[in-house]
């Protein structure tokens, strides 16, 4: 099946850097108009901006177009600490942003997504930590684990006029994770933790986000997709 993103709307929160960026990129090269919604403006990017904070909406979502024919929230965090040094204010932190603030444009943006006669795809993130149990991800893993009950939640109750999925990927070269990328040594060791001996990218990223979106993948609602380079399937030693 062939797909299209020509006269359709997509809402990309998050497309000022990262993964995010890659995919309001992707959705443009292929005929889409985009809106984004962060507190920085995407550079060198033909999108229709709202300047906002996703964590404080409340409400409808001024700016965007009357039809949305798709949504990713791919505003994440990478929190890592020991467990005993993890303050309330930490796991509050990283719900209120990762969960919270979908819920937020979620609700703020769903009369746009219900208007889509062909149907709507809403692409949320989630991370390998939720089902491979690592250490000092426990904040980081309890926000994302909320996120996977609320997409197959989601899914659930939107099905079938909104599909609701979301990406799971492992340690992926943006500027969210530079600290522990910051070296070639840094990169070589994390490459050598996945069956495939490599880091993912951004662009790898964002093409499994925005094969979600498209009518390729109108039979996929409630699934989690592992972009992990292997790692949460199998063990080659």
């Amino acid at each position: 099946m062939t797909t299209s993103f020509v006269g359709k709307n997509f809402l990309v929160v998050g497309a000022s850097s990262g993964i995010g960026y890659q995919i309001a990129t992707q959705l443009l090269a292929q005929g889409a108009t985009v809106y984004s919604l962060s507190r920085n403006t995407p550079a060198n990017l033909a999108v229709h901006h709202i300047t906002a904070d996703a964590t404080t909406l409340q409400g409808d979502i001024a700016g965007l177009p009357e039809v949305l024919h798709g949504l990713v929230y791919c505003v994440g965090s990478i929190n890592l600490k020991p467990f005993a040094r993890l303050s309330k204010e930490d796991f509050l932190k990283d719900y209120e942003l990762n969960v919270l603030g979908a819920v937020n444009v979620l609700q703020g943006s769903l009369k746009s997504l219900k208007k889509s006669t062909e149907g709507a795809s809403v692409v949320l993130f989630s991370t390998v930590a939720v089902g491979m149990g690592m250490g000092f991800h426990a904040s980081i893993a309890a926000a994302k684990g909320a996120v996977e009950g609320l997409v197959r939640s989601l899914a659930a109750e939107f099905a079938p006029t909104i599909r609701v999925n979301a990406i799971a990927p492992s340690l992926t070269n943006t500027p969210l994770a530079k600290n522990l990328l910051a070296t070639p040594e840094k990169i070589e060791a994390a490459a050598k933790r996945h069956p495939l001996n490599k880091v993912g990218t951004a662009e790898e990223v964002a093409a499994s986000a925005v094969f979600l979106l498209s009518d390729n993948a109108r039979w996929i609602t409630g699934q989690i997709l592992h972009i992990d380079g292997g790692m949460s399937a199998i063990k080659t030693t």
